[in-house]
Parts: C-alpha cells; sequence; structure tokens
C-alpha cells in the first residue's frame, strides 16, 4: 500500500507493525571516571535495567535485544532474565554502527520495525518511545527530539564561521525507529562506503529518506558523564 494516498483519518487505522528494539549498551567508561555508566547504580539498580523496563513496559514493542562488552552478557543477562522481552543479549563490534547490525540480525524474524536506543539513555520513558514507533510504522522513519535552547555557533580553526537559526535546530534522541529492511540497508550501505555516522538517522537520510521528527522529553538524557548521572538522581529523586 502507498503510505503517501493514505488520507490522515485513515492513517489512524494502520496496524501497529511488529517492532523489536535494539539497545546499545556495548560503550566504554573512558568518560565516566572508570565507572562503567550502563552498569552504574541510578535509583537504587543498574542502569541497564532501568532502560530495558522502560521497552518492556511499552506495548509497541515486541521484542528487546541488548547489545553489550562481551564481559558484560552474562551479568546483563542476569538482571534481565524476568523480562519477557528479552530474547537476546550478544556481543557488539568495533563500532556503534557495527553493533547496530549485529543487534537487528539478533532480532526475531518478522521484525518489521526496529527501535535503537542507547543503553545509557534510562529515563526514556514508554509515551515517547510509543508515539516515536507510531510514526515510523506511518513515515518509515522517526526519531525523538527537543528544541535547543542554546545559541549554535559553527567553529572552525577556533573561529566562528556562522550562526544556524536555532529555531530550526533540534536535538535528536533515541530510541531511532525505522522500517527493519530500510535500516539494514541503510547500515550495510554506510559501511560499504566507510562512511562515519553519528547516530542511525544519519545512515538513513544518505539514502535520501526523510526522517519524521516527533516530541522528545528533556528528560531522556544521555548518561555520559558523571555529572549526567547526578543530574539523573535528581529528576528520579523529583518523582518521589
Amino acid at each position: 500500500m502507498d503510505i503517501t494516498k493514505v488520507t490522515r483519518p485513515a492513517r489512524k487505522l494502520l496496524r501497529l507493525k511488529t517492532c523489536g528494539a535494539v539497545i546499545v549498551a556495548a560503550g566504554s567508561a573512558s568518560r565516566m571516571g572508570g565507572i562503567d555508566k550502563v552498569m552504574a547504580s541510578l535509583g537504587g539498580e543498574p542502569m541497564i535495567v532501568r532502560t530495558v523496563r522502560a521497552f518492556q513496559n511499552c506495548d509497541a514493542i515486541a521484542s528487546i535485544v541488548i547489545v553489550t562488552r562481551e564481559d558484560l552478557i552474562r551479568p546483563i543477562s542476569g538482571l534481565c532474565r524476568d523480562m519477557r522481552k528479552v530474547t537476546a543479549v550478544v556481543c557488539g563490534g568495533s563500532s556503534r554502527q557495527e553493533s547496530v547490525h549485529l543487534g537487528l540480525n539478533a532480532l526475531p524474524k518478522g521484525t518489521k520495525l526496529a527501535a535503537v536506543h542507547d543503553g545509557a539513555r534510562p529515563l526514556i520513558s514508554w509515551q515517547v518511545i510509543d508515539r516515536t514507533v507510531r510514526a515510523a510504522n506511518t513515515y518509515g522513519a522517526a526519531a525523538p527530539a527537543i528544541p535547543v535552547k542554546d545559541t549554535i555557533k559553527v567553529v572552525k580553526g577556533g573561529v566562528v564561521e556562522s550562526t544556524p537559526d536555532r529555531g530550526s535546530l533540534r536535538a535528536v534522541q533515541t530510541p531511532q525507529v525505522f522500517d527493519f529492511d530500510l535500516l539494514r540497508g541503510a547500515l550495510k550501505k554506510a559501511a560499504a562506503d566507510k562512511a562515519q555516522v553519528t547516530d542511525d538517522c544519519s545512515a538513513v537520510e544518505r539514502l535520501g529518506m526523510k526522517i519524521k521528527i516527533v516530541e522528545g522529553d528533556e528528560r531522556n538524557l544521555k548518561i555520559t558523564t558523571p555529572i549526567d548521572l547526578k543530574i539523573a538522581e535528581l529528576l528520579l529523586e523529583e518523582e518521589k
């Protein structure tokens, strides 16, 4: 069916395609002062548990694959043993692109949509997951984003070259959700071209595909430094 010919009211009736989540948790602890961020305690439990639970609790997600380092496969498998949607915990590759590709290969057969999420975004809500999956179900590619608050400068050699219009800028988050075959093809093409992409949207954009942006959440921050972890703890305290 050609989605471009479906009227807006009819789009709401489209059946939600089977969506599998790939949670990438294969990073190092270099910027966390030696603390392995996905295993770092947040609100009294490992960060990765909070991340996976959000997808476990979202009805739009049918299965979950966790991609991590070899030494973390057993610990993470144990932590997630009671989460029935987790179908595999696999070893990642030498790059994020390769890790995502390995995660896609581990999703169950019949998966039509793939939601790729950073394991270090533990405050993701099921609501953001749900609306991103539903947008991808309609448009083929979608990602959550929030407006940029700071003025952004393009700098080269320590000198400002230009100032983009802040009104058109968005900070893109995860999960980024795509038609399964589209994403797999985009990652293969990026690898063949030796293109370095910073997120999965970038790989898909290289094919000329438009990405539908949905409302993100300021709480959905990526834990990269010890300060980020402290901010996440404060946000959790506010919920109590």
